[in-house]
């Protein structure tokens, strides 16, 4: 048995998978803590783990990368660096004050995440946004570590950094804009990672150093997607292995709200709609244009309200829409026609794993790689960019993409089939099975 801490920060998708994850490995007889903001805390407990808090919650905390930068479906602060190239312009609003602010964040992160860490803390499992960070604290501590990213992040030829949109530079261009990336990224941890060596007792070293050892002792790195959307690049380095999702955590005996059963019972499946934690205050437009688009493809509809606050209204004239809060993905989207989201690595997952063609409408962030896999995948229609749903013709170009969606056989049998690859796999049981040689290998913390 070990004292396992998982360590994750951005928004609810940063966040959940490390849930399901954190149950299974307690499942297996290990304890494990979970740390991350307090908007979550409820989440974590309900998994059975023991929450500790991390500050910065995005939720509440206007420097946070998710404000700045957008880190729903787990690029955050990566979103950034990645924006803020040399050369590109700046100024107030612009790439520097997102430096700053996501400096800023990740600087309060880090005092944070050296707080969460116990004298018997035994492993650190961190996400793509704390790991920078948590490099630090196990070198002090002599605490085993493993990086569990849910999005690719070492360079490689087969594809440009996720956060470039998705567009393929050629292999020298793409790893090179890879390499780009982790040393913009290394800027963005400098200060933070200064201030807690420092702390910690530790001797000075830049976090491009740490990385670098990291990766010249060939440290192992388990990536919480899946080959069905990403395969393993071709040129990664030994250890650097792709094991599949690890979902969210929910109740075994978990149901839908009586409300949502009710609607399901009273029609054909419905769509379902959703942004997460994207398009914080365009809740009022986004709302008119979805409603709008379903009627006109004569569809019935599930808004899920999310940060933007989508609502159906309240009119007997939506008898064919549904307003509704947090809801299991893994409960809802099998039921559906088909789904409508931003694609954040989860939700993208998700869609997939239900077996049910997505109408990608990327934000930001790592968001059109994703919608790009599923096209390419064909269980997508083609990529609606969320800065192309406004103006005369969105609601057109929304109704038509759902009327693909709903009624193209070939695309949900693409689904299907890509539903039935990906229950196969078992990404939590891999982790288990790195773990175990962990604890049983690795020296006492001191």
């Amino acid at each position: 048995m070990t004292n396992i801490l998982i360590t994750a920060a951005g928004s609810y998708g940063d966040i959940a998978p490390y849930t399901g994850l954190g149950a299974r490995l307690q499942a297996a007889g290990h304890e494990v803590a979970l740390a991350t903001h307090d908007s979550y805390a409820t989440l974590v407990r309900a998994a059975g783990l023991e929450f500790r808090r991390l500050p910065a919650d995005p939720r509440t905390h206007h420097a946070a990368p998710s404000d700045t930068a957008g880190t729903a479906g787990t690029a955050g602060t990566q979103d950034a660096a990645d924006t803020a190239e040399p050369g590109c312009p700046s100024g107030p609003g612009g790439n520097r004050d997102l430096m700053r602010q996501a400096a800023a964040f990740i600087k309060e992160l880090g005092g944070g995440l050296a707080d969460a860490v116990r004298e018997d803390t035994g492993l650190l499992l961190l996400s793509a946004t704390t790991a920078p960070l948590g490099h630090h604290l196990a070198e002090a501590r002599g605490i085993p570590f493993l990086d569990l990213p849910l999005v690719p992040g070492a360079p490689t030829g087969d594809f440009a950094p996720v956060v470039s949109g998705g567009r393929s530079l050629g292999r020298w261009g793409n790893r090179a804009a890879g390499r780009l990336s982790l040393r913009i990224i290394d800027r963005l941890y400098a200060d933070a990672a200064r201030e807690l060596r420092a702390r910690l007792g530790l001797p000075p070293a830049t976090p491009r150093t740490v990385r670098r050892r990291a990766e010249a002792a060939g440290r192992p790195v388990l990536h919480g997607f899946s080959e069905v959307l990403v395969p393993r690049p071709t040129d990664w380095r030994p250890g650097l292995d792709v094991v599949g999702n690890w979902w969210p955590w929910h109740a075994p005996d978990a149901q839908l709200p009586p409300v949502v059963e009710d609607f399901l019972a009273a029609g054909p499946p419905p769509v379902f709609i959703g942004f997460g934690s994207m398009a914080g205050g365009e809740g009022e437009r986004l709302s008119t244009l979805v409603t709008a688009a379903l009627r006109r493809a004569k569809v019935r509809g599930i808004l899920q309200s999310g940060w933007a606050g989508l609502s159906a209204g309240h009119t007997s004239a939506d008898a064919d829409l549904l307003t509704i809060g947090e809801v299991p993905h893994a409960l809802l989207f099998p039921r559906m026609a088909a789904v409508v989201h931003h694609c954040g690595a989860g939700t993208a997952a998700a869609g997939v794993r239900a077996g049910v063609p997505t109408i990608p409408v990327p934000v930001t962030a790592d968001q059109p790689f994703w919608a790009a896999r599923l096209a390419s995948l064909g269980v997508a229609t083609a990529p609606i960019p969320f800065k192309e749903l406004s103006g005369d013709h969105a609601v057109a170009r929304l109704s038509h993409a759902l009327t693909q969606a709903t009624t193209a056989p070939a695309r949900r049998d693409h689904a299907r089939a890509a539903a039935l690859r990906l229950a196969t796999e078992d990404g939590a049981a891999k982790v288990l099975k790195a773990v175990t040689h962990l604890s049983e290998t690795a020296p006492r913390p001191t």
